[in-house]
């Protein structure tokens, strides 16, 4: 019990620590996946797509490593199932990705935002919690588990991943290492290919360093925190997960299990898992560069419209995070560098609908201006004359 006990206490810990990394690399390098789409809609500016694709680039060439490796194996992970619900991941992906845009950021961006300061990031929060637990658990449930997930794609193979399809489509075993690298070379060339981005350092830097801590999710959570055996019930296990299976991070449900866990506090059942771990550290994380950095700043609500936004925002990506199995981070990164059928739905809907979020606001804003110029303006009008 006593060694037990100690697992978990290393392997929340070590997901603390990376997570507090990301947090404030996150921070001082302004990643952000909603950010560098609309970067790109708005303005043709790509560079922090680039970083993100580059952190995407270093998670599936080191998870793959690893797999290679004997230290993890992906098959055991949510994401690689072999019953595909496509359907929960195209409309929980664009939900999330208009949710996202409306509220300012991704869940992640939301964490690093409040550890900032930043009280919307804050009520953002726990309305993505809220909505996230009503989805796992609660009133939204019955609509994802009844509805959208019951339409699935069954593949071949015994995992849904490309290179596990690739190996049931006759190629050799070797396509499990060689695939994912080529897959990464490939975005390399296109992420590098660009002069101003090869030439800005803190955005190179910041791209390696969170595609590492993603791998090190897997390491810490896969490898470290695996029992091939559990003492007490002679199964295999994965210490400190909230799924059961391995993990890394991801930003939706964690954020709901943290939520449940301080509204049950006393319930000696509940503990502080892998992923929660991961949300509190994204909070130090960046709240220490902040204050390091002279960032920290506190920020409030604008007007009536900007709070609903920010609400409407939060539970979209609530809700689509839970359905789609992940966010811009669980998808985005840790469940792309698997390489599963359903992450790259997910992905590609996560852009889908932040694309659309950001015309629908830019449509808004068009529609509030030509309003305002239709307005009469000019004197008083004259009153009518009585006789």
């Amino acid at each position: 019990m006593q060694e037990s006990t100690q697992l978990t206490a290393l392997v929340t810990g070590l997901s603390f620590a990376l997570a507090f990394v990301f947090g404030a690399v996150a921070h001082r390098v302004s990643f952000c996946t909603m950010g560098s789409i609309t970067d790109i809609v708005n303005f043709g500016d790509w560079r922090r797509m680039r970083m993100w694709l580059l952190a995407i680039v270093v998670a599936i060439a080191g998870t793959a490593a690893l797999q290679a490796a004997g230290q993890i194996d992906t098959a055991k992970t949510i994401y690689t199932g072999a019953s595909v619900p496509w359907l929960s991941h195209l409309i929980g992906g664009f939900c999330f990705g208009f949710g996202m845009t409306l509220a300012s950021g991704c869940g992640s961006k939301t964490l690093i935002r409040a550890g900032a300061g930043n009280l919307k990031s804050v009520i953002v929060m726990v309305f993505l919690a809220a909505a996230a637990y009503m989805t796992l658990k609660g009133a939204f449930a019955p609509l994802r588990v009844n509805l959208l997930d019951t339409l699935r794609l069954d593949v071949a193979a015994q995992s849904s991943d490309l290179p596990a399809l690739a190996v049931s489509a006759g190629l050799a075993s070797a396509v499990r290492l060689w695939l994912p690298l080529v897959v990464a070379a490939a975005i390399a060339l296109f992420v590098f290919a660009n002069r101003d981005f090869r030439t800005t350092p803190e955005l190179v830097i910041g791209g390696l360093v969170i595609g590492a801590v993603i791998v090190g999710g897997w390491y810490v959570s896969g490898h470290l925190g695996h029992l091939a055996e559990d003492p007490q019930t002679l199964e295999e296990k994965f210490v400190a997960t909230n799924s059961g299976r391995m993990e890394s991070y991801s930003f939706v449900a964690p954020t709901a299990y943290l939520l449940e866990l301080l509204m049950l506090w006393t319930d000696q059942s509940r503990i502080v898992t892998f992923g929660i771990a991961g949300v509190l550290g994204m909070l130090v994380g960046s709240a220490a560069m902040a204050l390091l950095t002279r960032t920290f700043r506190w920020e409030g609500f604008a007007s009536i419209e900007d709070i609903g936004n920010h609400v409407v925002g939060a539970i979209l990506m609530g809700f689509g995070g839970v359905t789609a199995l992940g966010c811009t981070i669980g998808q985005g990164l840790t469940g792309i560098s698997t390489l599963a059928i359903g992450s790259i739905l997910t992905f590609a809907s996560i852009v889908f609908g932040c694309v659309m979020a950001v015309k629908y606001q830019m449509w808004r804003i068009e529609r509030a201006d030509t309003v305002e110029e239709t307005r009469p303006t000019g004197g008083a009008v004259a009153e009518p004359r009585h006789t």
